[in-house]
């Protein structure tokens, strides 16, 4: 990546930065040709992309900057292979490996030891750095803001542009601080952060719009909770989300095989909102008053603090999740659980998990429970820490990495009529099968509710 000169009069923001530096031409319209770092495909939309190139006679202009990974639609049970339970999955891994090879370009394969879901494996093999622009055929890229990178989700007639090119056409976007101040109480997660600010502010809250997440309460997450604030961006409806890179992001980039070994060119030390940079929006949380969340109807900004009450919604969400005004979440049977997706599949969150399930079982009326782990490297380092264990002793399923049900692509599914309590990103209808009622919330609370067999808040576990 070329480091351009930051010198400037005005005080900018940390991604007027990043699109001034990759700036090639401004445009009729205000939109921008910026130069682009990364493009990352999986097998969802990989294939398409490639072929679509192919078909016009047209290659891949730096195979190098240029990954796919095989993570939607890879079965998560052991022993998997190519063959998946969703009808015609197994055409879409085969025609993408195809494609990949034949570009030239950096595939990881289904059994590859660093195969895992885009957003968790960008981040932990320092493909994605500070400073960089990357973009992906996907709506979680903005997860890899977390390292201080503008990351962009894109559909794939814009990644074959970008492949082609190099370059990619930006339209103009307003700019929101999220500052949340203070400090989170014990059993409060970046999870409970992101569902807070949705609740308070709606889904489409940050339409349109550019976020960085900020505070003294930010500063203080780790960055796989810096990714998990990030992830959940989508859900506000933010163009892209995005953190200062600090001393943290530094220590944890450092020496990952793509990544510097150090961090000590003064550009990385640039990459910061200037003091005096004015904000389109700013809003303001006090991240101390934050509990454990949960959500109750069929959008993320369907959440309340577990101790509450359902409020009044949409008919249609109350309808579908089986729940009325002024009734309790705790204590609401649930019948399956899932620990996984791009949001709180890392470590960290597998750990947090497993503390509270160690020497204890689920409920019996959980009917199926699973744990998949964001990466292979991701499942292998908890198996090193026995982590494997405690979950499958407690009764969970210890699955291969990838993005399971977080999504319902037409093949694995939870029992009919199952209601989950789950740790993914979004609890639309059906989001994980037909029929199938959704409430997100942390690791923590999807291990202390599976223990209950309803929804449980784990400080009481933890305690």
């Amino acid at each position: 990546m070329t480091h351009r000169p930051m010198n400037h009069s005005t005080p900018r923001t940390l991604s007027q930065k990043i699109r001034d530096t990759h700036l090639v031409t401004d445009t009729p319209g205000g939109a921008a040709l910026v130069a682009i770092d990364r493009v990352f495909l999986h097998e969802r939309t990989g294939a398409s992309a490639l072929k679509s190139m192919a078909a016009a006679g047209r290659k891949v202009r730096d195979p190098s900057r240029v990954f796919c990974v095989m993570d939607h639609i890879v079965d998560t049970r052991p022993g998997r292979g190519d063959q998946t339970l969703m009808p015609g999955g197994q055409d879409f891994i085969t025609e993408t490996r195809a494609a990949a090879l034949a570009a030239g370009i950096t595939l990881i394969d289904v059994n590859d030891p660093d195969q895992g879901i885009t957003h968790v494996i960008s981040t932990e093999l320092g493909i994605v750095l500070p400073g960089m622009n990357l973009v992906a055929p996907d709506s979680h890229t903005c997860t890899q803001g977390a390292v201080g990178a503008a990351a962009w989700g894109i559909g794939s007639s814009e990644a074959e542009h970008a492949m082609a090119t190099g370059v990619l056409r930006l339209e103009p976007a307003r700019t929101m601080r999220v500052t949340f101040s203070g400090t989170l109480a014990p059993g409060v997660t970046a999870k409970d952060m992101a569902l807070a600010l949705i609740a308070r502010h709606g889904a489409g809250g940050g339409a349109g719009h550019i976020v960085e997440f900020a505070g003294e309460a930010v500063r203080a997450l780790d960055m796989e909770a810096r990714m998990t604030l990030c992830n959940m961006a989508t859900e506000f409806a933010a163009v892209t989300a995005i953190i200062a890179p600090d001393e943290t992001t530094f220590a944890w980039l450092a020496g990952r095989r793509y990544a510097p070994a150090h961090f000590d060119d003064p550009y990385w030390r640039e990459l910061h909102s200037d003091e005096g940079a004015v904000f389109d929006r700013e809003i303001a949380i006090d991240a101390g008053a934050i509990a454990p969340m949960v959500t109750w109807g069929t959008s993320p900004e369907h959440a309340i603090a577990i101790d509450g009450v359902v409020p009044q919604g949409p008919p249609g969400a109350h309808a579908y999740i089986g729940l009325e005004p002024g009734q309790t979440l705790l204590g609401t049977p649930v019948d399956a659980a899932f620990i996984g997706s791009c949001t709180n599949a890392r470590l960290s969150d597998l750990r947090r998990a497993a503390a509270l399930l160690k020497g204890r079982q689920i409920a019996p009326s959980i009917r199926k429970a699973l744990v998949v782990p964001g990466s292979s490297a991701i499942k292998r380092a908890a198996e090193a820490e026995g982590l494997d264990q405690v979950f499958t002793a407690a009764g969970f399923e210890w699955r291969e990495s990838g993005c399971s049900l977080c999504f319902y692509a037409g093949g694995e599914g939870f029992p009919p009529g199952s209601r989950t309590i789950s740790s993914t990103n979004r609890n639309f209808e059906g989001r994980q099968g037909p029929g199938i009622r959704t409430h997100i919330a942390s690791p923590e609370t999807v291990a202390a509710s599976a223990i209950a067999g309803m929804i449980a808040d784990p400080r009481e576990i933890a305690a």
